[in-house]
């Protein structure tokens, strides 16, 4: 991965000694400048609460970070530490401990002969969003010698009137240009390559539509509960936590129209057309779960409600299942349903698309031939890959047919597939905002979800380790369900 089209500049991560940096930015970091997208590029800073912590004893936290990432110490890992990252206190974020942010920044632009180049990332908790952004504008670091840009991370706001007020507050001191809202789905390359898929194969596009098209299930499955997530889980549940943002980016991607040029705002316009398309939301076609005790890879694990940190009688739902429709030219008719939930079966994200049954059955004096409607699964994670199931006559006489199916895996094709902070670091150094998310996108998300935040009905229970509960089953289509003859 090259560098030459990657300017020069200053990141500093705001929250930099949390688990955000801990877990995913540093390493991203740390690969990219292996590979030689960052390296020489960027001079990372650090600012968080710990006074304790200096320039030394922050590197000596990030190698210990590194290691426990499976990084081992070697000399180019050392070296990066030392040449590369900063620390500075903010304290309790004063206005007077970012002005000592500000001419800490302006001394390692000047130690470091940096252009003025600079990205702030809000590695923060959301309630510390719009202080910290206030922050920046008051002591003019929303603009400076070069480009300055601003990345969020979700959730952006927690209802229509949250994300509003969130926007109109990011937007006093920072234009839209340099707001980089991360979804970091939206950095995984099989989620990227669903619009290559599309639209450079002429053979999928010709069909991706409501006449050879019978429904879409978008899934996100997760094996794993609410672990050390309970508190802050319990105050969310898994509509505002994955069906307004991951789940709602996998169906506008899948849904969307073909963009006027393959570039940022092309393809953010044609999203928000689908996010506008949708159709008020049935809550009959909702269903809602809460998983209870069960076993999971053959390990028994605890109900939600008996996880620490969640309410004794809390009401949230760890499970969503719904039908929605898109009613447009395209789409007009088709169901898409979109289900997501902790503790199940196994952990999948996949995308099915199932086409119709042949217009015409030619089949009717076989009874022994039964044909079964053509499907197409795109796996995102964990096996990444497509499969496109179809029939195909069996040998040897009674007529019987088989579904079979044809099969790409990216691991077969490629080498490693890149982490999706690792794309997302390089798109904001490269100042893409393709994989970004849009500030007319969120709220017009927002504005389709939250009615049925403000009339959540009660969870019905399941058992851990299956896929959801039973009343959930009604709102799915079978995958290649037999084709009347």
């Amino acid at each position: 991965m090259a560098s030459n089209d990657i300017d020069r500049h200053l990141m500093i991560v705001i929250g930099g000694t949390g688990d955000l940096m801990r877990r995913k930015l540093l390493p991203a970091m740390r690969r990219l400048t292996e590979e030689g997208a960052l390296a020489d590029r960027a001079v990372i800073l650090a600012a968080g609460r710990r006074t304790s912590l200096d320039d030394e004893r922050y590197r000596r936290w990030a190698r210990e970070a590194l290691d426990d990432a499976g990084m081992l110490p070697d000399a180019l890992g050392s070296g990066w530490c030392q040449r590369c990252l900063h620390y500075q206190s903010v304290g309790d974020q004063e206005r007077e401990d970012f002005a000592r942010l500000k001419q800490r920044i302006e001394q390692l632009e000047r130690d470091h002969d940096l252009p003025g180049n600079r990205t702030f990332y809000m590695a923060t908790p959301p309630g510390a969003f719009i202080d910290t952004v206030e922050r920046l504008g008051e002591l003019g670091l929303n603009e400076s010698p070069g480009w300055t840009r601003v990345v969020i991370e979700k959730p952006f706001g927690h209802d229509l009137e949250s994300a509003c007020a969130l926007n109109e507050r990011i937007h006093r001191h920072f234009r839209e240009d340099q707001i980089y809202r991360i979804d970091h789905y939206l950095g995984k390359e099989t989620v990227q390559n669903l619009l290559t898929f599309r639209f450079a194969n002429m053979l999928f596009e010709s069909v991706w539509n409501r006449d050879r098209i019978g429904s879409v299930e978008i899934t996100v499955a997760e094996d794993l509960g609410v672990g050390e997530r309970a508190g802050f889980y319990d105050s969310v549940g898994a509509l505002r936590d994955m069906v307004q943002n991951h789940m709602t980016q996998l169906l506008t991607l899948t849904a969307m129209e073909i963009p006027v040029q393959f570039e940022a705002d092309a393809i953010r316009d044609e999203k928000v057309k689908v996010l506008r398309s949708l159709a008020p939301i049935d809550a009959s076609q909702v269903v809602v779960g809460q998983y209870a005790a069960g076993q999971v890879g053959g390990e028994a694990v605890p109900g939600y409600l008996e996880e620490a940190g969640v309410a004794p009688e809390s009401a949230t739902e760890t499970f969503v299942a719904m039908r929605v429709y898109i009613q447009n030219w395209r789409w007009q008719g088709v169901p898409f349903v979109l289900r997501t939930g902790k503790r199940l079966r196994e952990k999948l994200t996949q995308i099915v698309i199932n086409f119709r049954c042949p217009a015409l059955a030619i089949f009717q004096k076989h009874t022994q031939a039964t044909v079964r409607a053509n499907s197409l699964c795109i796996t995102l994670e964990p096996d990444e890959g497509f499969d496109l199931h179809f029939e195909v006559k069996r040998p040897r006489e009674p007529l019987r047919l088989s579904t079979e199916r044809l099969s790409f895996r990216y691991q077969d094709a490629f080498a490693q597939i890149p982490d999706a902070y690792e794309t997302l670091l390089v798109d904001i150094a490269q100042g893409d905002q393709t994989l970004f998310v849009r500030s007319d996108e969120v709220e017009e998300s927002w504005r389709l979800y939250t009615p049925l935040l403000r009339h959540r009905p009660r969870p019905h229970p399941y058992e851990a380790g299956g896929m959801g509960p039973e009343e959930a089953d009604r709102l799915l289509v079978p995958r290649g369900e037999a084709c009347p003859i």
